[in-house]
């Protein structure tokens, strides 16, 4: 059912780092061209930081744990025609052949799956405004519960809920670890005033507390909320006055479920001159760096576990 691309399966084998990418962002999260050329460059930052990138997609029916330049073009031109692939959906587009792009939840599955423990992202979903009455929240939160993948986002989107996404999350038993903050991300925006418990600096803190909890045979992910470059942060006010006039369209058209995260990201870049789209590239770009820092670091601490155990 997961095929991996022959760069990810001897990659796997060998031991060599691999980190996960999703698609959502390259066909529901930027317009064309600049999604392809976020896809190709995302790839390009884990390879440069020394791991195997693995962009996670369905087509024809495939779920590809890896993407050729050719399907990877595919999708981004496809754009909103791929459909939006939560764990909930795959199973249908899987039998009806058709394409799709994975969601944060959608890739964490696949990335279980295909035994890799690094995912890097831009921001994940979490507990929608006004949930108390329409009960959205992401399929991201509890994938993460059961997923043990170490997840590098910018926080959550800061169209969402961040006070109750954090809740909900401490509910579930997700560790959240605030890489070089103490405050957990707004995505576009490097502080939501949010303080977090747990703090690492460095990726050998990080991957010794991922082995502590393997050993434990915990089998919640784990969250390192990593903010956007300083220098890419979007200003605040233009952001927030652009989000809230896209929440209160969202409202007015009725736009829910599926379709409102895309539809609020693609308002936002509108509204705000660009200004998201550019921070969220940056942060999008600083992740998959990040991931691959991770991933290597997590394969140096298996290497010493081994050798203390011979």
């Amino acid at each position: 059912m997961v095929q991996l691309k022959e760069e990810v399966r001897l990659a796997l084998q060998d031991g060599t780092p691999v980190v996960a990418l999703e698609s959502t962002l390259i066909a529901h999260g930027m317009p064309w061209p600049v999604n392809l050329e976020t896809g190709l460059r995302l790839e390009a930052e884990v390879r440069r930081h020394g791991a195997i990138p693995a962009t996670i997609a369905v087509l024809n029916g495939q779920l590809l744990v890896g993407l050729e330049e050719a399907q990877l073009e595919r999708l981004a031109r496809l754009g909103p025609q791929a459909l939006k692939c939560s764990p909930r959906d795959l199973g249908a587009v899987i039998a009806r052949g058709q394409c799709g792009a994975t969601t944060v939840a959608g890739t964490l599955l696949a990335a279980r799956l295909a035994g890799i423990s690094v995912f890097a992202t831009g921001g994940i979903g979490g507990v929608h405004r006004g949930a108390s009455n329409s009960f959205d929240v992401s399929a991201d939160l509890p994938e993460l519960a059961r997923s043990p993948v170490m997840v590098v986002s910018a926080g959550a989107k800061s169209i969402l809920d961040l006070p109750a996404t954090l809740e909900y999350l401490e509910t579930l038993g997700v560790p959240v670890i605030g890489y070089g903050t103490d405050e957990f991300p707004a995505f576009y925006h490097r502080s939501s005033g949010l303080r977090l418990g747990l703090r690492m600096d460095d990726g050998e803190s990080v991957a010794a507390f991922f082995r502590a909890r393997q050993g434990l045979k915990l089998e919640q992910g784990i969250l390192i909320a990593h903010p956007v470059p300083e220098a890419a942060e979007a200003s605040f006010a233009p952001v927030s006055a652009a989000t809230s006039q896209a929440l209160n369209e969202a409202e007015a058209a009725g736009v829910q479920g599926q379709a409102l995260t895309p539809f609020l990201l693609s308002r936002i870049a509108e509204l705000s001159g660009g200004e998201s789209l550019k921070a969220n590239v940056a942060l999008a770009l600083n992740n998959a760096r990040l991931g691959a820092e991770l991933a290597r670091a997590l394969l140096d601490s298996g290497q010493k576990q081994q050798h203390t155990a011979d």
